[in-house]
């Protein structure tokens, strides 16, 4: 019998902010804010098309598609003739500077996004492009092109040549996902997807600053689920993200995608089922569950399964078109936040098409432990309106933030135990067309909420693509 984890805490409803009455004392530090400061256009005929109901631009599994790093903020998407292009500006300058590679996006398929990574030991920018389930595209640029910006002629120069390896390290023939992740030391990790939706594998590769070494596999595509509906012997894991806080711990939160759709209730659905958590005190060598236990070793026969115990934090079954790849974040405590989202049971037992019925009837929670090692999870009171996935930031006063589809905010305080959750902006003149990619590194840098999105079009006609920039609480 499969082990859980069951969620400790209440499911609570969040009511909007209480307003502070004569006499009552106000927190020391300021709730959650979004001021908004700036617009700039990346490019006015970015390409568009429509594919798994997203944007290859604008895919909010990118990382990163958007970040900032010693003064300076990159971009990198397509434009309408596939070109890849990387960008720069000074941080918080309205005018960017672009270099166009020489590759040509393959195929018309949202999944081949561009994510961007830095390694810190050599100051090199790095970028995997263009793959979904087959075979990548990487470019890196000269040393020490990230540490001195400014002295460093923004060129196609300072880029190497596109290469189908890791300078000769291969990896996989079916490579989805790259997301960077920069070690405490500086080193550059690149997590990825081995294999094929409903049957694959996360895996992890190192850069040390001279060479790239695959750690290999940590997640189990085997093992026997069952639901109430029936049963599936393969999976893949989607991660919604992958992360260091602030003591150098991993953490990753995930929910497991069946193969076999006889685990649902009806074939209009989706079969991912649960939210699972793991971290890593090891660089990514080793994986734990909630509560402390090793239950996998990177690059062995021991990887994460679907049938090892204490993974679960919030179980839920295949019949709410639960979304995969949504979001986390860790706060100034290191601690674990995620934004999931579903269609909650009052809306019904059995969603049928998932487009429509997490468009209808979706919501966002938000998942945490507090510092007590309890986990808990407040439905955020917005409406997805959308099939597609929300963003998690926190500031600086560990305040957070849920970045919905067309660019809504909502916002809850750390103080209230996060229960205020309140929408803060609307989205109103952005135009967006549904997720947004969010600059996680810059809201550590100088506190704005900077995110990347793409304006609405039809069919495949070109749309301009924006950075817009909300000032945080001071």
């Amino acid at each position: 019998m499969r082990r859980r984890t069951l969620l400790a805490g209440a499911v609570l409803g969040a009511v909007a902010a209480p307003a502070l009455g004569t006499g009552t004392a106000r927190a020391a530090n300021p709730g959650p804010s979004v001021t908004k400061t700036r617009t700039t256009t990346l490019d006015d005929q970015a390409v568009f098309f429509v594919s798994y109901d997203g944007l290859v631009n604008n895919n909010s599994f990118q990382k990163n598609g958007l970040l900032t790093y010693k003064g300076y903020q990159y971009a990198t998407w397509y434009t309408s003739t596939g070109n890849a292009v990387v960008a720069r500006r000074v941080l918080g300058g309205s005018t960017w500077s672009t270099v166009t590679l020489s590759h040509v996006l393959k195929a018309s398929d949202s999944h081949n996004v561009i994510s961007m990574g830095v390694s810190k030991v050599d100051g090199r920018l790095h970028l995997n492009m263009d793959s979904h389930s087959n075979g990548y595209f990487y470019v890196k640029s000269v040393a020490g092109l990230l540490d001195n910006p400014a002295s460093t002629a923004w060129t196609s120069s300072v880029f190497g040549a596109v290469q189908t390896t890791l300078d000769g390290l291969a990896l996989t023939s079916q490579f989805t996902y790259p997301q960077f992740i920069s070690t405490p030391e500086g080193k550059l990790q690149l997590s990825y997807r081995v294999g094929i939706s409903g049957n694959g594998r996360n895996a992890l590769a190192e850069y040390d600053g001279s060479t790239w070494a695959a750690l290999g596999e940590w997640s189990s595509s085997t093992g026997t689920y069952t639901s109430e509906h029936g049963s599936s012997t393969a999976r893949n894991m989607y991660l919604h993200g992958i992360d260091y806080d602030v003591n150098g711990r991993l953490h990753a939160f995930f929910t497991w995608r069946e193969q076999n759709g006889a685990v649902m209730c009806s074939s209009g659905g989706i079969t991912n089922h649960d939210t699972g958590y793991v971290y890593s005190t090891d660089r990514g060598r080793t994986w734990r569950n909630d509560a402390g236990t090793v239950v996998a070793t990177t690059g062995t026969s021991d990887t994460v399964a679907v049938t090892d115990g204490g993974l679960v934090v919030d179980p839920l079954n295949p019949d709410h078109s639960l979304m995969n790849q949504e979001s986390q974040w860790t706060d100034s405590a290191g601690l674990p936040h995620a934004i999931i989202s579903y269609v909650p049971g009052r809306f019904g037992q059995c969603t049928t098409d998932y487009v429509a019925d997490r468009t209808a009837n979706g919501r966002a929670f938000h998942v945490r432990k507090n510092s007590s090692g309890t986990w808990q999870k407040t439905e955020i009171p917005v409406p997805l309106n959308s099939s597609q996935r929300t963003k998690l930031v926190l500031d600086t006063y560990d305040n957070a933030y849920a970045v919905f589809p067309y660019g809504r905010i909502a916002g809850a305080s750390k103080s209230s135990g996060y229960t205020d959750w309140t929408l803060l902006y609307d989205g109103s003149g952005l135009n967006a067309f549904g997720e947004v990619v969010i600059d996680e590194l810059r809201v550590r840098a100088d506190n704005v909420l900077s995110f990347m999105y793409q304006e609405k079009s039809s069919g495949t006609t070109p749309s301009a693509l924006h950075v817009v920039d909300f000032a945080l609480p001071a």
